[in-house]
C-alpha cells in the first residue's frame, strides 16, 4: 500500500493510506544500513502486518521533492512563518535567518503576525511594510478574527505547508481554529520572560480534504512543527548572503566595486549602504544581514 507519513513518534511512522485509514508502521532496517531517516510528509510504501490493529512495515520512501532538516519535514510546498507582534516581542533576527534558510531551500514563505489585538504601537504595520519591500506576502492579524483566518485558509488551499515559529506564538492555537479536531495543546504565557511554554513535541501533519470547511475545492496539508529560539546559518557562501535579501538588488549596481559585501565598505562606495541611510532598507534588516555575514565570514576563514 501507498501513504504518506503524518507523524513518527517512539519509533513508529503513523501513515495516512490511500484507503483514508491510519496505520502504525515499523522501519525495515534497510533503512537503518543505509543512514535513511524516514521524516514526516514522505511519500512511502508500506506492507499491513495486521489488518485488525492497523498496523504494517514501512518498506520504501518514494523520491522527495526537497527536505528541510530544521523542522525535520519532507515534500513542503510552502512554509507558514508565525511571530506574535507582542507577548513575545518578534525577534527579527531570528526571522530573517529563516527566511535565508527557506530561500536556500526555493520554498516560499508567508509570514503571518500575530496578536493584533496587542500592538498598541503600530508595530505590526511597520512589520508589514519591512517584510512586503522585502517580496514577502504577509498576513496580519489575530486568531480569533475570521478574516484573518480566511486569509490564511485562503494562503492553504492546495498546498502542503510547515507552519513554523518561536513557542508561545499561537501556531497550535492556529491549527486549532483551521482544523476541527486537530486538539493540539495550547500552552501559557510565561509572566516572567514572556515567552511561551513548548507544546508541540513533535512534527505533526494534519489533513483537510476537498469538501471541508471553506478549503472545498483543493486539499491541504500543515505540519505543525515545535517551537524554535535559535537557528544558524549554514550551506551558503558569504558573497551570496545578500541574493536572499531582494530588497537590496535594486542598489546593488550603485556599488562602487564589483563582490562589494555591503558591509566593510564605506557609505560613499556602497550603493546597499546608501539606500539603508535612506530609508529604503530597513535597517533591521541591514543589521541581521550583517551579522549573518560575520558569522558566515568567521565559519569560511575557520575552515581555510
Amino acid at each position: 500500500m501507498t501513504g504518506k507519513i503524518i507523524k513518527g513518534i517512539g519509533g513508529f511512522y503513523y501513515i495516512h493510506a490511500t484507503d483514508n485509514r491510519i496505520y502504525a508502521c515499523r522501519a525495515v532496517g534497510i533503512f537503518r544500513k543505509l543512514g535513511i531517516k524516514p521524516l514526516v510528509g514522505d511519500d512511502v510504501d508500506f506492507e499491513v502486518t495486521d489488518e485488525k490493529d492497523l498496523e504494517g512495515s514501512l518498506t520504501a520512501i518514494h523520491e522527495r521533492r526537497n527536505i528541510l532538516i530544521r523542522p525535520a519535514v519532507a515534500n513542503i510546498d510552502q512554509a507558514m512563518i508565525i511571530f506574535a507582534v507582542r507577548e513575545p516581542d518578534p525577534n527579527l533576527n531570528l526571522l530573517d535567518r529563516f527566511l535565508v534558510y527557506m530561500g536556500m531551500q526555493h520554498i516560499p514563505v508567508v509570514i503571518y503576525f500575530n496578536k493584533a489585538d496587542l500592538d498598541q504601537s503600530g508595530l505590526m504595520a511597520r512589520y508589514r511594510g519591512i517584510y512586503e519591500a522585502a517580496g514577502y506576502e504577509v498576513i496580519c492579524g489575530s486568531t480569533d478574527d475570521p478574516e484573518t483566518l480566511q486569509k490564511i485558509r485562503t494562503a492553504l488551499k492546495g498546498r502542503t505547508t510547515v507552519l513554523a515559529g518561536p513557542s508561545g506564538v499561537g501556531k497550535s492555537s492556529l491549527t486549532n481554529r483551521l482544523f476541527e479536531g486537530a486538539h493540539m495543546e495550547v500552552g501559557k504565557l510565561s509572566q516572567k520572560i514572556k515567552r511561551g511554554k513548548q507544546t508541540t513535541r513533535h512534527t505533526e501533519l494534519i489533513a483537510l480534504k476537498p469538501g471541508d470547511g471553506d478549503l472545498a475545492d483543493d486539499e491541504a496539508y500543515v505540519l505543525d512543527t515545535p517551537g524554535f529560539t535559535s537557528l544558524y546559518v549554514t550551506g551558503v557562501a558569504s558573497q551570496d548572503l545578500e541574493g536572499y535579501f531582494e530588497e537590496f538588488t535594486p542598489w546593488i549596481p550603485y556599488c562602487r566595486y564589483v563582490g562589494c559585501s555591503h558591509v566593510n565598505e564605506g557609505k560613499s562606495i556602497c550603493g546597499v549602504r546608501q539606500a539603508v541611510g535612506r530609508g529604503d532598507i530597513s535597517v533591521e534588516r541591514y543589521e541581521n544581514y550583517c551579522q549573518i555575514y560575520g558569522e558566515l565570514k568567521e565559519r569560511e576563514s575557520t575552515y581555510r
